[in-house]
């Protein structure tokens, strides 16, 4: 149970700008796409090309520093379409500026995330992450490392993809992990690779997915857990409980998802 949960500033979120369709909430405006916009964004900490990172401009959690980072200028972009050197070059800017925060001092933990997809929390279509420093709560704290490993799929020097055995959420979570932040392109690639397999292939594809980044042995190490999203179990909304598919099927899913990979890396 999580006892010191992040405190949401409403006044602020209603102000958010949106365009996934929330059912006409009561207070939320429509006002267009700001990343959309880039000569009149502010506060942008680093910039490579399409790439900004920048503080995010509504701030809605407490005790906590939250930043964007842009993807691209393409409004229906995402890592699924972008071409190979554009994801990969994507991964390196996002770790770096991940980095920058979590090595910093300044925060008891630093989360990185990317949605995408209507039923991801997401409020904009437009293709970003968001690196947020916690001033006073560890993200990590109900996470272990046994969450990072599972049946494999691909192994490739210090980078390898499996299908996780103990999910944080549920069902089937894909892990991408570098051990020691050396071959990026590899890491880039299977992520890609991954995202490209959540919504063409896996249940005939999904409309939405989390990307999660957590970094291990002091962030020497970098995993990257696809979280393919569906309306959440009752047994994880009401009792924090996941639960995760049969061995069989799960090793099943491991062969569809390697046979995916190897055809185009």
């Amino acid at each position: 149970m999580d006892r010191d949960p992040l405190v949401y500033t409403y006044s602020i979120g209603k102000r958010k700008p949106y365009d996934y369709d929330f059912g006409n909430r009561q207070g939320y405006q429509s006002n267009g796409c700001p990343f959309c916009d880039p000569e009149h964004l502010t506060n942008i900490y680093d910039r490579t090309g399409d790439m900004i990172w920048l503080k995010n401009k509504y701030p809605t959690l407490q005790d906590t520093d939250q930043t964007i980072l842009i993807e691209s200028s393409d409004h229906q972009g995402d890592i699924s379409t972008y071409t190979r050197q554009e994801n990969r070059q994507l991964m390196k800017f996002a770790l770096n500026c991940f980095h920058q925060m979590y090595l910093s001092g300044r925060y008891r933990s630093v989360l990185w995330y990317k949605n995408f997809g209507p039923k991801s929390d997401g409020s904009l279509t437009h293709p970003h992450m968001q690196i947020v420093g916690l001033l006073k709560k560890d993200g990590y704290d109900a996470i272990r490392e046994d969450n990072f490993t599972g049946f494999p799929v691909v192994e490739k020097g210090q980078v390898e993809m499996n299908i996780s055995k103990r999910p944080v959420q549920g069902y089937q979570e894909v892990n991408i992990v570098t051990w020691d932040n050396q071959d990026l392109d590899t890491w880039s690639d299977l992520i890609q690779k991954g995202t490209q397999y959540m919504r063409s292939v896996l249940s005939h594809g999904v409309d939405s997915y989390n990307l999660f980044f957590y970094p291990i042995k002091n962030g020497k190490g970098t995993c990257c857990k696809i979280i393919p999203r569906f309306y959440a179990s009752p047994y994880f909304v009401g009792y924090k409980i996941s639960q995760v598919d049969d061995s069989d099927t799960l090793k099943w899913e491991a062969m569809r998802l390697r046979g995916f990979v190897t055809g185009g890396i």
